[in-house]
């Protein structure tokens, strides 16, 4: 069963043209999360980013426990290249070298699904 994270990012005044274009050149990630023996425990099913006035909100849907395939995204060139790249961008400071300092963002700025609706479910409630 997938479920939804999303994660917001408090941008600079006048920078949202260029995180927009961050987001449209980002390069993709292996969707497969593997655990050290090289079997997929998880997979990163889609992406949607939305940019507006002073913010940004990333939207996953993936499968498999959070921490994997957090950590897993942490490793790809793709998302690292990405996220060095919107650092300049960013509002408020952050250390993603570390991986304390990674948690601490990832704590601070983590959504939480409350709500998905789909015309062709019934209310589901997360």
């Amino acid at each position: 069963m997938s479920q939804w994270h999303a994660l917001f990012y408090p941008l600079k005044p006048g920078s949202e043209e260029a995180v927009k274009e961050l987001f449209r050149v980002s390069g993709r990630p292996e969707f497969d999360v593997r655990n050290a023996d090289g079997e997929v425990v998880g997979r990163l099913l889609g992406t949607m980013a939305f940019v507006g006035r002073e913010l940004a909100v990333r939207v996953m849907e993936v499968e498999g426990p959070l921490p994997l395939v957090a950590a897993h995204m942490g490793r790809q060139p793709a998302v690292r290249a990405f996220e060095e790249r919107l650092e300049e961008h960013l509002a408020e400071p952050r250390d993603m070298r570390s991986p304390a300092g990674a948690r601490a963002f990832f704590q601070r700025n983590g959504l939480e699904c409350v709500l998905s609706r789909r015309h062709d479910q019934p209310l589901t409630q997360v």
